[in-house]
Parts: structure tokens; C-alpha cells; sequence
């Protein structure tokens, strides 16, 4: 499953996705530090269809996990090359312009 916080400002429409077992923890590699916080990553569980679902509407992701990342990968949202690791978890963030 994948946690998601959802957020509405205005045209805009954030979600925050993770892996739902990183959820809540804090990773720390040199200068980088990833909290996947509860309150960002939200409560709401959601499936992996679901997820493709939201990146397709969303105007900003910020993405941890392999598995979220993969899916944005795949879609065509988010070039590999971009992708940070910490502690061997990879983050990723997405801005689409309209």
C-alpha cells in the first residue's frame, strides 16, 4: 500500500506519496536529511493504480519509496537520473508547468 497526503491550493493540487512502511521514519546520509512525516504523507492508504491516478492530475509530487518512484518513473514523470538516495531510499519531486 502507499500513504498519500492530499492538497488543494488554489489550480494547484500537491500530493505528498510514500512507501507505506517508511512512513513516519527519518533518514539522514552527509547533508540530506528525508523525513517522511505522518502528517505530510497523510493518513490515507491507497493502491498503486490509485497513485497513477492522482500523478496524472497532480501539479506537484513529492515521492519516497521505491515503489512510488517507480510508478512516476514509468509514467514518464520523473527521469531516473534525477531520483536522490538516502540511505538507499530514493526521493524524488515533480513539477508540472501548465
Amino acid at each position: 500500500m502507499i500513504s498519500i497526503g492530499i492538497y488543494k491550493q488554489g489550480e494547484d493540487l500537491l500530493i505528498g506519496a510514500c512507501d507505506e512502511q517508511l512512513l513516519g521514519k527519518c533518514y539522514k546520509e552527509g547533508k540530506f536529511q528525508l523525513d517522511v512525516d505522518k502528517h505530510f504523507y497523510g493518513p490515507t492508504k491507497i493502491s498503486k493504480d490509485s497513485l497513477k491516478q492522482y500523478l496524472k492530475d497532480a501539479t506537484i509530487a513529492n515521492l519516497v519509496g521505491e515503489t512510488c518512484v517507480q510508478i512516476a518513473i514509468t509514467m514518464g514523470l520523473i527521469d531516473p537520473s534525477c531520483v536522490i538516495h538516502i540511505q538507499g531510499i530514493p526521493h524524488a519531486q515533480m513539477v508540472r508547468m501548465l
